[in-house]
């Protein structure tokens, strides 16, 4: 009997183990079908066939039930159904993270009461974390980067044996530091970065002994560090940065001898690093933008594993430890902005391992150390603003891996070596405001990837190498204040990318090169205080420049009529030899002013052959007849594709037709624009990029002589059809179609009677905007932005806004223009990286200059720019700026207190709009600050700036070089003249 009992209870038991195995298997296979969108073929073993213990990602436990659910970085996208997952009777881990899963996630959750791991990190769902409060026994808990907007802190009461907790990088609501937390005194691992908490931390982080990683930064934390945090004896990392810390080290701080990795940055911290000095373990310390003071403790000199120390923006003063670097392989070293003194040590590179040395804005003094010519990984060599002399050794020029050289603003004597010839990957060289002296040598054209070349205010002489043409990347040339003579290469009209070029106050002599003229994104011209002679030539009428001077030289003959204008003021003077008959300050150009014996040879011989074309006219006429007829046969079998984006009330022929000269009305890098009027009454602009170069009398191009031969601009074609395309934006310039042949591309846009802000503001066609348009057309351009930012489906960076690109309809209404550089953002990057600046002089975002990325920070600050216009009435680049100075630097530079906001205001704004226009103006300086973090975001703009009503007046401070902190906003304005931006 009772062996009877026994098999029916084993039997029962089989029984039900079965049924429970089969429901897990259905299970398993109802999330494979939510996941059935995945682009993965990770769920293909799951199939009825095989047993649930070799579906890929799942363990079994010794009854042959699910026990752990290990699916993440797979691909996966779906919803979870967690009600059918949790119904798993025997799961303990479940990890999904690094997946696209998305929407919200239930209370079903707190049915998987055995669940000891759990990882939901890195996806994309929505709404709040559920309250886990019956997960009892869970041990580790992932959810950062997972877009949840809430997290029940509570629910953590019951989980007292939590080792891992990583909840950081989530848009949670505000919420004070979670008292919670520090009752799991279990936790070894804590990361609750970038999650919204405010206040202090409370002393009783101290209880929570076992942490060897404690991660709090981006955060919103104020008050100083709690003494109690010295109790962390195990810490191997500890990151506080970008909070509002204040206060000093706390006494034990140094107890912590385990801490590898230290970063405390960008928080108001003070006093000394003497706490610092026992942490002889330290990897990387990074304690930069803070305000701390006195000596760098000469026991940095003996940290052995030390490979990364960043303490720049600080006010430290005293040398740095002479051996500091010499142990381990040293990588990075950044004390730039302090008030450092002494030699600089010489051996951080003696493993050959450093990357970035960047020593700015200090009073070091010596020389550099030769033993710095032998480190070929080094990328960034900047000692800029120091006391630094010498000669500097010949190695460093030729540093194969470098990609900055920035050594402006020392006192640096002797040349510049032939060894610049071996720095292939040099891409920005900053010499400028030393004592260098000699001939720029011929090699300098062999540094292929150079793009920024600022050599001003040094004594170089001798002749500029011909081949400096051939940096096919220059971008930027800045060679003013030396005593170079002789002529300018010829060969400077093929480096395309050229926008500034400055050869101001040499003993440069000869003509100016016609060259010049064929560079499409030339911006900046500066040729003045020279010994040029000869004509303007005609050419530099195609250019489309900010700043355009060629005063103090030996120039002679007519002025051509296109520089003629307001915007150019001043650009002539000292040229006796000129003539002009529209600029008064000059004398009336006689009939062959200008010209040479052999010019009027040649009109003579013009006379005499149209007597003769007059004579052959009859035949001419019939022939040109005949071909028409001919032509109007052969056109309609040319091959245009057209692709519209809206709906058409024109045809292909109507545009083609007008493509001609006398439509012409603008004319920029990337192309011709024309007025077409078509037949209905509509008018329309049409851009003309030329795709390739070919050769040879084709249809398209005898239809129109404007369809001529010319360099390829196909990219910026494809680029501005791209961003065009797909957008609906009452702010963004409208695109009808695209109409494209072998040869030439055409773009249809709506017409913009008004022209661009550029030319209302600085040009011979400016007029008096009211404040009320200046406004209108502020929040207009800036909703504009705020939709390629904010409102596509990938945000759509600019990268050349500027007032020329913001064109105005008839009632001043402005639409977002020109988008041949544009980049929309790729899913997998929120910036571009990029060797060649992109955008206009005057207007391009500081990072650039040590990043080379960029985005959308980037277009916000070139926005900013347009809003100082607006403000001033002023030009981005102008000559009462100073050298190497712009708008941006001005403004600051201008501001003292109060007054002085209203003093630097465009006149003809009426003094009742001059308080609109300083709040305007305090926006400005916000988009334009150095550092892009500290920028708002588009959307925040727009907010300003309909928010900007005199009722609402704030004031918002930035100390000078401050930290990149949130901005708060005051009740009060505070001035101080030790801020430079204020606003």
């Amino acid at each position: 009997m009772s062996t009877a009992r026994t098999t029916l209870c084993l039997l029962c038991l089989i029984s039900i183990i079965s049924t429970i195995k089969s429901d897990d298997l259905q299970i398993l296979l109802n999330l494979k079908t939510a996941l059935q969108k995945s682009n993965t073929n990770v769920l293909d073993s799951w199939v009825s066939t095989n047993s649930i213990c070799s579906f890929t990602g799942i363990t079994c436990d010794s009854t042959g039930l699910v026990k752990e659910m290990e699916l993440s970085n797979q691909k996966l996208t779906g919803v979870l159904p967690l009600d059918s997952i949790c119904q798993l009777q025997s799961l303990e881990k479940l990890s999904f993270g690094f997946n696209f899963l998305y929407g919200t996630i239930m209370e079903d959750l707190n049915k998987c009461v055995k669940l000891q791991y759990l990882d939901l990190g890195n996806n994309l769902f929505t709404g709040s974390f559920p309250d886990i409060s019956s997960l009892s026994e869970l041990q580790h808990l992932y959810l950062n980067q997972s877009r949840f907007t809430d997290f029940p802190w509570k629910s953590l009461t019951n989980m007292t044996g939590l080792v891992s907790l990583s909840v950081g990088d989530n848009p949670f609501v505000r919420t004070p530091f979670p008292m919670e937390v520090v009752t799991l005194t279990k936790l070894n691992w804590l990361y609750m970065t970038n999650c919204s908490i405010e206040g202090t931390i409370p002393p009783g982080i101290g209880n929570l002994t076992e942490l060897i990683n404690l991660e709090l930064s981006v955060n919103n934390l104020s008050g100083e560090i709690p003494a109690e945090i010295a109790k962390l004896e195990k810490l191997w990392q500890l990151e506080l940065y970008k909070n509002n810390l204040s206060g000093k080290f706390p006494i034990g701080f140094g107890n912590l001898t385990n801490l590898e990795n230290f970063d405390a940055s960008t928080n108001y911290l003070r006093g000394d690093l003497s706490e610092l000095r026992s942490l002889t373990n330290l990897v990387t310390l990074q304690l930069f933008e803070n305000e701390f003071s006195g000596e760098i403790p000469v026991e940095f000199g003996e940290f052995k594993k030390l490979v990364n120390l960043s303490l720049y923006t600080n006010q430290l003063t005293g040398p740095l430890p002479q051996d500091i670097g010499s142990w381990s392989d040293f990588n990075f070293i950044d004390v730039s902005d302090n008030f450092l003194s002494g030699p600089i040590p010489p051996n951080m590179c003696k493993k050959r391992k450093m990357r970035g040395f960047l020593m700015l804005q200090n009073n070091f003094s010596g020389e550099i150390p030769v033993s710095y010519t032998d480190c070929p990984s080094l990328k960034r060599f900047r000692v800029k603003n120091n006391s630094l002399s010498g000669v500097v050794p010949a190695g460093i020029w030729g540093l194969p891996n470098v990609n900055i050289i920035d050594l402006t603003l020392n006192k640096f004597e002797g040349t510049i070596t032939k060894d610049i010839g071996n720095a292939k990957a040099l891409w920005q060289l900053f010499v400028g405001n030393n004592r260098l002296s000699g001939e720029l040598p011929e090699e300098i054209s062999n540094a292929t990837a150079l793009f920024d070349i600022e050599l001003n205010d040094n004594q170089f002489s001798g002749n500029i190498p011909a081949t400096i043409g051939e940096s096919k990347q220059l971008s930027s040339l800045h060679l003013q204040n030396n005593k170079f003579s002789g002529s300018i290469p010829e060969s400077l009209g093929s480096c395309e990318p050229l926008s500034d070029l400055n050869m101001a106050h040499n003993s440069l002599s000869g003509q100016i090169p016609s060259s010049l003229g064929s560079l499409p994104t030339l911006n900046y011209l500066d040729l003045s205080n020279n010994e040029l002679s000869g004509q303007i030539p005609d050419s530099l009428s195609s250019l489309r420049l900010s700043l355009l001077d060629l005063s103090s030289n030996r120039l002679t003959g007519r002025i051509p009529l296109a520089l003629s204008i307001e915007a150019y003021n001043g650009s002539f003077a000292g040229n006796p030899g000129l003539c002009s008959q529209s600029i008064r300050s000059f004398r009336k150009c006689s009939k062959d002013s200008g010209m040479s014996k052999d010019a009027r040879t040649l009109i003579v011989c013009f006379v005499v052959g149209s007597v003769m074309l007059i004579i052959c006219f009859g035949c001419f006429f019939y022939l040109k007849k005949r071909e028409k007829d001919d032509h109007e046969r052969s056109l309609k079998e040319e091959s245009w594709d057209v692709k519209s984006f809206h709906v058409l009330t024109f045809t292909e022929d109507e545009i083609l037709d007008s493509i001609k000269q006398e439509n012409l009305i603008g004319k920029g890098g990337s192309g011709n624009v024309y007025k077409v009027g078509l037949s209905n009454g509509k008018e329309l602009a049409v851009k003309h990029i030329f795709n390739t170069d070919f050769h040879g009398w084709k249809r398209a191009r005898s239809s129109s002589p404007m369809l001529g031969k010319h360099g390829s601009k196909s990219w910026e074609f494809e680029a501005e059809v791209q961003t065009l395309s797909s957008i609906r934006h009452v702010n963004v310039v409208k695109l009808y179609c695209s109409i494209t042949s072998e040869d030439s591309s055409l773009l249809v846009y709506e017409y913009m009677p008004n022209g661009s802000l550029w030319d209302k503001l600085h040009s011979s066609q400016k007029m008096e905007l009211d404040w009320e348009a200046r406004y209108e057309i502020a929040v207009g351009a800036a909703k504009g932005l705020e939709y390629l930012h904010h409102g596509c489906e990938r945000p759509i960076i600019h990268r050349d806004v500027k007032s020329s690109n913001i064109l105005l309809d008839e009632f001043l209404k402005p639409r977002i223009a020109d988008f041949g550089l544009a980049k929309i953002v790729q899913s997998n990057t929120g910036k571009d990286s990029t060797q060649v600046i992109a955008g206009t002089h005057g207007y391009i975002a500081p990072e650039y200059g040590y990043t080379y990325k960029v985005n959308e920070k980037s277009d916000v600050y070139s926005f900013g720019v347009v809003l100082m216009e607006l403000v001033t009435g002023k030009r981005p680049i102008e000559p009462m700026y100073g050298v190497k100075t712009d708008i941006v630097n001005w403004v600051c530079s201008m501001i003292k207190d109060k007054d002085s906001l209203f003093r630097i205001l465009d006149s003809r704004i009426p003094d009742g709009f001059k308080e609109n226009a300083v709040k305007m103006l305090r926006i400005a300086i916000l988009c334009t600050a150095s550092q892009p973090v500290v920028r708002p975001t588009m959307r925040s703009v727009v907010q300003m700036l309909e928010e900007a009503e005199p009722c609402k007046l704030v004031g918002i401070v930035i100390s000078k070089d401050g930290p990149n902190k949130e901005i708060q906003v005051k009740d009060m304005i505070k001035f101080s003249p030790d801020q430079d931006q204020v606003f």
